[in-house]
């Protein structure tokens, strides 16, 4: 383009030696400041020339301190990670050969305490779970085969053309709690979407619905409850089959978890009223700051204690605050919400109600376990010298003697 125009043969001009000696090339285009201009084109000033070559300094400069502040960052990552793996590694060597050995004699020592809060080692975390958890209902890997033959009979005797409002319908029979199998297959796609597990044609999609169609046959009087999904996928993950089951009936039998899955009003209004009593103890500022919005437990409770928390937090996390549920029972869960409450209190104490409803029923995704588990352990769960379950008694007990006070009087 160039001969064309001028009808002369463009000669590039000598190579330059300006920059042989930088240690730091960048590798962007700004470098071009420092370029002499074509030879048509009149040269730099003295002051242009030593202006860019000041704001190349700076650029480099600045791209130096970049860089060895990203190197710093990386490597003090891989350390946190390598140490992480090696408390790992030798937490795993303890659990297997010093503590799971000698479970019952060891299990309640401070020693196992402390290492247990510390997070489970994923290879012996289903196993911890498991004797943690119990089997007070003595299920055995054979009742679950029945059950599970019980559900697949019932799946086939659905019929094909059966609507969604039927099925919807058919769920919410109390006569008839087994037909809310059909609600499973609508809710196992919605259980951990983007680890595309548990969908349809994933690797445990058919495990997932096997677990919890047993269990609605299992349980008729509960059924299967929206919820369930998540905490029956975060067992198969960590246990076989039949021990994943043993597992989800026993967890879902404790009183807590029965209370919230077969709505039982008065006594979710017990663990509401009782955590609002640690709230006020540990969290004044934002107990007041909810109160004045009449923002309540429940509209972010619900959803906490349903999933234990497998929906609410990463996956990773909400196994580890699994690993110390197992160890604490029921007031942890408590313990663990007013532990994000705190996590979050800035933030929050500048929201009005439809915001903190909104941020509390989708927490941030960039929440860490170090971060959470140092609010969780500032948490005090103690009120006028009475812990989580003396609290929750004297509520129980204030309200069976309210019940008794306003009992009709008997007839003569």
């Amino acid at each position: 383009e160039y001969v064309a125009r001028t009808g002369r043969m463009y000669k590039p001009p000598p190579p330059s030696t300006r920059r042989k000696n930088i240690e730091f090339e960048p590798l962007s285009t700004t470098a071009l400041i420092l370029e002499d201009r074509p030879a048509n084109l009149p040269a730099k000033s003295v002051e242009e020339a030593l202006r860019h070559r000041q704001e190349y300094d700076e650029m480099v400069a600045e791209a130096k301190k970049r860089e060895i502040k990203e190197a710093h960052k990386r490597k003090k990552i891989m350390r946190e990670r390598f140490k992480q793996e090696e408390n790992i590694a030798s937490a795993m060597v303890i659990w297997v050969n010093e503590i799971l050995p000698n479970w019952e004699g060891m299990r309640a020592t401070r020693r196992v305490r402390e290492l247990w809060w510390q997070g489970l080692p994923p290879s012996v975390r289903g196993k911890v779970w498991s004797l943690a958890v119990g089997n007070e209902l003595n299920i055995t890997p054979e009742l679950y085969e029945i059950f599970l033959s019980r559900a697949k009979e019932r799946w086939k005797s659905f019929s094909e053309t059966s609507s969604e409002n039927d099925i919807e319908d058919a769920g919410a029979s109390v006569a008839d709690r087994e037909a809310s199998l059909e609600l499973i297959k609508l809710d196992i796609s919605r259980t951990f979407p983007s680890l595309y597990i548990f969908q349809k044609g994933g690797p445990y999609h058919d495990l997932l619905h096997s677990v919890l169609g047993a269990y609605t046959c299992y349980r008729p009087d509960v059924g299967y409850v929206q919820g369930m999904s998540f905490i029956a996928a975060v067992l198969i993950l960590n246990l076989e089959e039949a021990d994943a089951f043993i597992a989800f009936a026993n967890l879902l039998n404790k009183p807590c978890q029965l209370a919230f899955f077969r709505v039982d009003h008065s006594m979710m209004l017990k663990y509401f009223a009782a955590f609002e009593v640690f709230f006020e103890e540990n969290l004044p500022k934002l107990f007041l700051h909810f109160k004045s919005y009449s923002l309540t437990p429940d509209i972010y409770l619900i959803d906490w204690i349903f999933t234990l928390y497998s929906k609410s937090l990463p996956l990773d996390l909400a196994c580890r605050v699994w690993d110390v549920f197992c160890r604490d029972g029921e007031e942890f869960l408590f313990r663990t919400g007013l532990g994000i409450l705190r996590l979050y209190e800035d933030i929050l104490l500048q929201m009005d109600f439809i915001h903190i409803a909104q941020f509390l029923t989708k927490l941030p995704e960039d929440i860490t376990s170090e971060k959470l588990f140092s609010c969780i352990a500032a948490i005090q769960m103690q009120n006028s010298n009475k812990k989580w379950a003396q609290v929750f008694a004297s509520l129980m007990k204030d309200n069976k003697e309210g019940d008794k006070n306003h009992s009709p009087a008997p007839k003569s």
